[in-house]
């Protein structure tokens, strides 16, 4: 990916400079019309954007002249920094800083899997306008509660990093304490989710990661009414499939404003 650039964010107190990894394309008539939607994806955890359904959804609103921004958090992919200390504050620091520095207008925001909690918390810290539409793919929001056992949870409690297989890859999974205790602060799908923008929820019914009913959940958690909740009986979370993809695809387009 040649097109891939660099902003940096200044030190901030004890937070170092940290230099985010991102690829942009701005709607072809943005011009003219500084209302024109642009997508902003958001990776799952330990992912990044040069996965499938990032590199597909780039392409395709480059294709239909429709905007989109993909982004490393810090410590993932091509963006600099340590794992170890990201947060979901911390990424919905860097998301938010990067559609102000870079994109105009209304943003429609896809999460997949934590992406799609992270997606949530951004929607709700954007100022007034700037929020368009959310998609969730295989939401995780609030998983530091119903995600890890009992055992796991006293480890993380005590500041201990807990290490699960990986089915996506050689090396285990790993959940540091930071992480887990910022997340239980960022919990939602305990009160409503003030939210009234359009709504797309995609989930497979055969998610071993995360579970269809926590997409079910999140609808109903949700203050707007412009919901619409699309289960994929035979789709398992990684949702990458060329008939998953194709879906997600025109989902996604629609909620921008394009033809898929």
């Amino acid at each position: 990916m040649s097109d891939i650039q660099h902003l940096t964010l200044p030190a901030d107190g004890d937070k170092p400079a940290r230099r985010l990894a991102y690829r942009l394309t701005l709607p072809a008539e943005s011009a003219a019309n500084p209302d024109a939607k642009v997508l902003v994806f958001l990776p799952g955890y330990m992912s990044d954007m040069a996965g499938s359904k990032a590199a597909m959804l780039f392409d395709a609103a480059r294709e239909q002249g429709v905007g989109c921004l993909l982004l490393d958090y810090s410590g993932c992919g091509a963006s600099d920094g340590d794992f170890a200390d990201g947060t979901l504050s911390r990424w919905r620091e860097e998301v938010l800083a990067l559609i102000e520095a870079l994109v105009p207008g209304p943003v429609v925001l896809v999460g997949s899997s934590m992406g799609g909690w992270l997606m949530l918390l951004v929607a709700l810290a954007l100022p007034a306008g700037r929020l368009a539409g959310i998609m969730g793919i295989a939401a995780a929001p609030d998983f530091t509660q119903w995600g890890y056992t009992s055992a796991q949870k006293g480890e993380l409690i005590a500041g201990r990093t807990i290490f699960e297989p990986n089915p996506y890859g050689p090396e285990p999974t790993p959940t540091h304490a930071r992480f887990w205790t910022d997340g239980e602060h960022n919990r939602l799908l305990d009160a409503e989710i003030p939210l009234d923008v359009p709504v797309v929820l995609v989930h497979g019914q055969r998610d071993e990661d995360v579970p269809w009913e926590i997409s079910l959940r999140l609808s109903a958690t949700l203050r707007s009414d412009a919901v619409q909740l699309c289960l994929v009986k035979d789709g398992d979370h990684r949702l990458s499939r060329p008939v998953d993809l194709a879906l997600i695809r025109r989902m996604a387009l629609a909620l921008a404003g394009a033809d898929a």
